[in-house]
């Protein structure tokens, strides 16, 4: 191994993908590379939250500013509710991360986070106050608050 893991995570990894082609498996960094796997694991759970706290934190846009609401804004919705579909179609054992409160409590809050720098209001519910089912159907949005 001429590249280090630390020096140069790039070449680094050109350098194993290169050892793994050629069947040096005696010459791979074994500890970094399941350290990446993992990595890669984590980035697409990220991007799974990242998905639905943009959703949510739109459906919070679309119930507490309703003037500003637009065609647009409602295409909004549906293209984002599309990303996170694709995304969990593409990663089928990330399913078990909606029945888990932990997740949802996380991305509720990340999604509250955006929603205040967004909206400059700070009046947001603590939890979600939509179902699942609502939140991914195309034909339902929050309603205005009153």
């Amino acid at each position: 191994m001429t590249t280090s893991y630390e020096t140069d995570v790039v070449a680094w990894a050109n350098e194993q993908a290169g050892l793994l082609r050629a069947g040096r498996f005696d010459l791979l960094d074994i500890e970094n590379i399941a350290e990446e796997i993992e990595d890669v694991g984590w980035a697409e759970q990220r991007e799974l939250m990242k998905r639905m706290s943009a959703l949510l934190a739109h459906l919070l846009r679309w119930q507490y500013q309703p003037e500003c609401r637009s065609k647009s804004w409602r295409l909004i919705a549906e293209v984002r509710r599309k990303l996170f579909i694709r995304a969990l179609t593409e990663m089928p054992s990330q399913r078990s991360q909606l029945a888990d409160r932990e997740w949802w409590k996380s991305v509720w809050n990340d999604a509250l986070i955006q929603a205040i720098a967004e909206t400059d209001l700070a009046v947001f519910p603590e939890t979600c106050p939509w179902t699942f089912a609502e939140i991914m159907d195309d034909n339902w949005l929050p309603e205005e608050e009153s």
